[in-house]
């Protein structure tokens, strides 16, 4: 008999998991879509290239059924002499973060305007040009110290802003948009993935610890020597480019009322019927309902933790393997994501609500319990085995 929701939580996805299976063989990645963005870019080093010719795809985010997990960075042949390779990007469309794909061309396109780094600073290319069927590599962007390599030049890249994030459009999200160049790029002849390329990806798929909701935004595989080997010339993330809200324990306290934060010091009451008594009245209104509203979300976010970590107990006290945990971290990042959301909107609703709005808060929907098994798949999420 289950007696928990925990227990239940086990058991649904243990039975979710005999079903779902990551994104099946493809020759190029897939278009889809997702509700919540892609963590930060993590901080990391380039392994050194393994034989001349080959070029740098940087890591970037992927999704899969356990959410965000890291495509680890990695050297790989072009299909062709002459092509050189334009990332793919999350960008924001309807509500929804969605993905585009890389594909490989004799100019870089658009890539979103993200700074994956290694050569790609937002727009264009600098790690490197073709000349009579040779790649010269720019030595102040590519590890080339292990390989004798003479096609080999120095270019410094300055006024370069990192910020790490992953994603344009949407809140927090880049600004860029494509150049005549880069819309000429979009509409030319593209080839998609190699083979090789699409492999580490599903390599990295198959590896629980580089999903976000478990690392963190710090992947212990942020790049590798050549493409699905995981084992040897391996190189960690030093660092997660930025917070990854997996649990209600990771949020920010609720903000201090302005209201509260601004209160004026004692004064001669004024008269009731005047304009400033009426003011006053408003911001007393306000101010209270700003500090109830806080005192509630305060009260989900600790409910929420609690839940979680119980959630983890009876993981622990199960010694459930690393993919059930992973699903059951990102199901957490879901709960999480979804009250965040919500406690925006309502301070939002509140501070844009008509000053004798009622008291109450906006009606509101609890966020997905863990008993509930695992979260659908995002609209459009690749096709599963």
């Amino acid at each position: 008999m289950i007696k928990t929701a925990a227990a239940s939580l086990l058991m649904a996805m243990g039975l979710a998991l005999g079903a779902l299976c990551w994104p099946a063989p493809a020759a190029a990645q897939v278009s889809f879509s997702v509700t919540f963005g892609p963590p930060p870019l993590p901080v990391y080093e380039q392994p050194p290239l393994p034989a001349p010719g080959y070029i740098f795809i940087p890591g970037y985010w992927y999704y899969g059924p356990y959410g965000y997990y890291w495509v680890p960075g990695t050297w790989v042949e072009p299909p062709a002499a002459g092509l050189l390779w334009t990332p793919g990007y999350w960008g924001w469309s309807d509500g929804f973060y969605v993905w585009n794909p890389g594909y490989w061309a004799p100019q870089v396109g658009f890539y979103g305007g993200v700074v994956y780094g290694f050569g790609y600073f937002g727009h264009g290319y600098e790690g490197g040009y073709w000349r009579d069927r040779h790649f010269w590599y720019n030595r102040e962007v590519n590890n080339i110290t292990n390989v004798h390599v003479e096609n080999v030049y120095s270019r410094t890249i300055n006024n370069v802003t990192v910020n790490h994030v992953s994603y344009v459009g949407g809140p927090g999200g880049l600004t860029a948009r494509p150049t005549a160049e880069e819309e000429r790029v979009a509409h030319e002849h593209h080839v998609a993935p190699t083979r090789v390329q699409v492999q580490h990806r599903e390599a990295a798929a198959a590896h629980p610890e580089l999903v976000s909701s478990m690392n963190h935004g710090k992947p212990e595989i942020a790049a590798t020597a050549k493409p699905a080997n995981f084992q040897s010339q391996v190189v960690a993330a030093s660092r997660a480019g930025g917070p990854v809200m997996v649990h209600a324990r990771d949020l920010p306290k609720p903000e201090t009322s302005p209201v509260a934060a601004a209160a004026p010091a004692a004064k001669p009451a004024a008269n009731p019927g005047s304009q400033q008594a009426q003011h006053e009245r408003q911001q007393q209104e306000l101010q209270a309902r700003q500090q109830e509203l806080q005192a509630r979300q305060q009260q989900e976010r600790e409910s929420l933790a609690q839940m979680q970590e119980r959630d983890h107990a009876y993981m622990s006290q199960q010694n459930a393997n690393a993919r059930l945990q992973a699903a059951m971290e990102h199901q957490h990042r879901q709960q999480t994501e979804f009250l965040q959301q919500r406690h925006a909107a309502e301070m939002q609703g509140l501070r844009g609500s008509p000053p004798h709005a009622a008291a109450a808060p906006p009606p509101h929907a609890a966020p997905p319990a863990p008993a509930h098994g695992p979260p659908p798949a995002p609209r459009g999420e690749p096709p599963h085995r």
